[in-house]
């Protein structure tokens, strides 16, 4: 197996404030850095791993991904909550720049479509995803994994969910369903994941996508109708402003492959200038990306070396259980689970839909973590050690103790240490975060390491510039050119 990590984090002021800040010089570009770039803000680092086969050597690399990070930051600090600070008005959100190259304001036109589309504010959340292969596995392989996925993937929001409330400023003027917590803090009393339920990244237009994983063929034909498919909505929008401007790089459902939002993909690595989904055509799927992981605000980096091993055996018991074809029926189950799960998940007696019928949560949960003990084993045997076990047992020592969830953690020491004051807390902890990888800095060798890369990237980022052809109208309509999308 081989697994890497994705890490959003939102950069801040000391009081807790979004940084308005360009991306740091001395992190790179984030155009051409193969390990730190931004998401959809300026404001918002990305932390990517290389594939590993241990996962001590993936948390390794992160650790130094955040190390490096941090020193450069100065006095600014990686926001721990996947749900965002206090913000400020939606314009003074920067979207993320990537320089002056053709490819690069692709990305901030792309980023501006997306602002217009759901709002800014939306696309400031930010999240943990988790690449992950297994050799030897094909396309119907992943897909019988991604099948079950779906339908099992509420035990991981149950679990890690860790975004069960916010600063009210991320709802100011929008109808929300929230209650209060403390001054200018609004939760929900069992809610797992905000960041997975209707606040977070939904859309009614992609709602419309009935979007089936029961092969490759009928998966590629959905994303390539979405996106040479207009849409009444954001032809309103419009393609430019009344100045010439570039408002999106298209009016159809999606401007691109990667505004298609789910809780995991299909995934292949793409050359320069390949659009994704020719590449999945092509090559086939290479790995999948699991998108429904929260940022752990207890956690350093993030994410706990435990919870990676506890995705593994989850992964592992998809791709050996029975996946039966899923159908548009099943679809519309597994998305008001999420919901469910992402809004009351700690709700005692929940139930959910499967194959028709309502079951308890728990007691589901509890068959799927029982089922991923032979795995445990079998890992464990292989690499020596009781690590899979071990993260298993915790895993199920939660069912009987919901209380230690990550998100029952999140409100109770608000409520009880910082009067519900949720952003408030969630600043505490990026400040306390800071300090740790402060006082464990890099050694000369490994600080000179990233350094190089920061510098070797901006040289690229110069020459892309310096090499680039043509205008960038032309540049968009080659590259938005349905062709592109075939095999």
């Amino acid at each position: 197996m081989r697994r890497g990590i994705e890490k959003e984090s939102l950069r801040t002021t000391p009081d807790g404030g979004l940084a308005l800040t360009p991306h740091p010089l001395a992190l790179g570009s984030a155009l051409t850095h193969p390990h730190i770039t931004t998401d959809f803000s300026e404001s918002q680092l990305e932390l990517v791993t290389g594939a590993f086969t241990r996962v001590e050597d993936t948390f390794a690399q992160l650790g130094e991904l955040h190390q490096a990070v941090a020193q450069a930051l100065g006095d600014e600090r990686m926001w721990v909550s996947s749900m965002p600070c206090c913000l400020p008005s939606e314009e003074a959100i920067p979207l993320g720049q990537y320089g002056a190259s053709h490819i690069g304001r692709v990305k901030t036109v792309y980023r501006q479509g997306l602002s217009h589309r759901y709002g800014r504010r939306m696309q400031t959340i930010s999240g943990i995803h988790y690449n992950w292969s297994l050799p030897g596995l094909g396309n119907d392989e992943y897909f019988h994994l991604i099948r079950n996925f779906r339908r099992d993937s509420f035990l991981l929001l149950w679990l890690f969910g860790a975004s069960p409330a916010v600063c009210a400023s991320f709802v100011d003027g929008l109808p929300h369903g929230l209650e209060p917590l403390g001054s200018g803090t609004l939760h929900l009393p069992h809610a797992t994941s905000l960041r997975m339920g209707r606040l977070g990244y939904q859309s009614e237009a992609q709602a419309s996508l009935a979007v089936s994983y029961n092969g490759l063929a009928g998966y590629g034909a959905t994303l390539e109708d979405a996106m040479t498919r207009s849409w009444p909505a954001y032809q309103a929008i419009g393609l430019r402003d009344e100045q010439g401007g570039w408002r999106q790089l298209s009016t159809h459902l999606l401007q691109i492959e990667n505004e298609f939002y789910g809780t995991i993909r299909p995934k292949r690595t793409i050359h320069s200038g390949e659009r994704p989904l020719h590449a999945l055509r092509e090559r086939g799927v290479e790995y999948v990306e699991v998108r429904c992981m929260d940022l752990d605000p207890f956690e350093p980096l993030g994410i706990a070396p435990d919870t990676a091993r506890v995705i593994d055996l989850f992964l592992l018991h998809c791709l050996a259980s029975d996946s039966p074809p899923d159908s548009p029926e099943e679809i519309a189950a597994l998305s008001e689970n999420q919901q469910r799960v992402a809004a009351r998940g700690r709700e005692p007696g929940l139930r959910l839909s499967r194959g028709g019928a309502e079951v308890v949560l728990v007691e589901w949960a509890a068959e799927l973590l029982e089922g991923c003990e032979p795995i445990a084993r079998r890992m464990d045997a292989a690499l020596g050690g009781q690590a899979y076990r071990q993260a298993l047992a915790g895993a199920q020592s939660r069912l009987l103790h919901p209380d230690a969830l990550p998100s029952a953690r999140v409100l109770r020491e608000a409520g009880d240490t910082w009067r519900g004051e949720y952003a408030a807390m969630i600043a505490a902890l990026s400040q306390a975060t800071r300090r740790v990888l402060l006082a464990q800095p890099l050694s000369t060798e490994r600080a000179l390491h990233w350094a190089a890369l920061a510098d070797r990237s901006l040289r690229e980022q110069a020459r892309i510039e310096a090499e680039q052809q043509g205008s960038f109208d032309d540049f968009v309509t080659d590259y938005l050119d349905a062709r592109r999308l075939l095999a």
